[in-house]
């Protein structure tokens, strides 16, 4: 028989590191190919040589850090290049579960994508009039949900594992579009809208027509 074992208090903290490298790399606290040190790291986020270095394998899994037996640790580079390459793959993922989800999606589905689009269009309300700090983490964490939510009806662990690890290398792109004021939000809000309708009605060929203008569309436009 196979046991599991509960969370350890290093597992924690790798978690809570792992949590807080990622935001700011996604704000660029964290500036891409900058180095990663792990005196200066720990310095500033805390943590023991094994948590910091596990916390970087970690955001290396991911694609948000690189490593070289040369070089050490570095965040991952930011070009137009990578950007084109990470929406490619996010959309080929998100493609596949959208359509399972459409085929096999329960009403508790379509209630957790209603909910997340409202909580999306509160943030979104928010971030619009005032952007700071504050409401552009909730607004970022509501992207997430948002997206999210469309996926959990895939019915594939591995899938949703997939499309947030390229949702999270496509965050620092969409922030910095918002630091840019080059987002629409009213298209944003009529895009998101049709498409949480176009779930509900089951309507697969509208919903990943609009699924690849939300996933590419801003970065092409700034919509």
């Amino acid at each position: 028989m196979i046991f599991t074992r509960g969370e350890s208090e290093d597992e924690t903290v790798v978690a809570m590191l792992a949590s807080a490298l990622r935001r700011d790399i996604s704000f660029g606290a964290l500036l891409p190919d900058q180095k990663l040190k792990l005196n200066a790291l720990r310095q500033r986020y805390g943590g023991s040589n094994h948590s910091m270095r596990e916390t970087l394998r970690i955001l290396t899994a991911e694609g948000l850090v690189e490593s070289t037996a040369q070089r050490g640790f570095r965040v991952t580079s930011a070009t137009e290049e990578d950007l084109r390459d990470i929406c490619l793959v996010r959309l080929e993922v998100e493609r596949i579960g959208l359509t399972r989800a459409l085929s096999q999606g329960d009403t508790a589905w379509e209630g957790r994508v209603i909910a997340a689009h409202h909580a999306l269009r509160k943030a979104e309300a928010r971030v619009a009039g005032a952007p700071d700090d504050l409401t552009a983490l909730e607004w970022d964490e509501a992207c997430r949900a948002f997206s999210a939510a469309l996926m959990s009806g895939c019915g594939s662990p591995r899938l949703i594992d997939l499309q947030r690890k390229f949702f999270d290398q496509s965050r620092r792109f969409r922030l910095a579009l918002l630091r840019e004021g080059m987002l629409d939000f009213a298209a944003r809000r009529d895009r998101q809208g049709a498409l949480v309708q176009a779930v509900l009605d089951r309507d697969t060929d509208t919903a990943l027509a609009l699924l690849e203008q939300e996933v590419t569309g801003e970065f092409k436009t700034g919509a």
